[in-house]
């Protein structure tokens, strides 16, 4: 019997210790652990703190030339399912003829078309990154 009670006195000493460990918590602490994680930013306003996770990451304007290296180039360098490639200013021609110009192949690839999905693989790239990346492009 005396056994018995030695391992329930155990057991809930170890449980009282572990109750007031866990309430010892500070306001602090808990505020802490409940924050969020992030902020919403809404354009236009002010937003501390965005300039610098922006320079942190490497945030900066892209040119044609890294936009086109990285998302472009795996379709449009090599002509995969008949893609206009790089430099082939008759193809990107006749294309730009049948959309209206610089302005309708943006529209397009916007949009998507055929196997190319919308904004190609750019998918934060801005209007005017992508039309700079298909006057790169085709020379338009």
């Amino acid at each position: 019997m005396n056994l018995i009670k030695k391992v329930l006195a155990a057991q809930a000493a170890v449980l009282a210790l572990w109750a007031v460990g866990a309430q010892a918590a500070s306001d602090e602490a808990i505020a802490e652990r409940l924050k969020p994680v992030g902020e919403v930013c809404i354009a236009g306003q002010e937003c501390p703190g965005v300039g610098a996770v922006a320079a942190a990451a490497g945030g900066g304007a892209r040119t044609a030339d890294d936009i086109v290296a990285k998302n472009c180039n795996a379709c449009h360098g090599s002509g995969v399912l008949g893609a206009p490639k790089v430099g082939d200013a008759a193809a990107w021609k006749a294309r730009a003829d049948a959309k209206g110009g610089l302005d309708g192949l943006l529209k397009s690839a916007i949009a998507g078309l055929n196997a190319m999905p919308p904004k190609g693989t750019c998918n934060d790239c801005s209007d005017d990154e992508l039309k700079g990346a298909i006057a790169k492009m085709s020379g338009l």
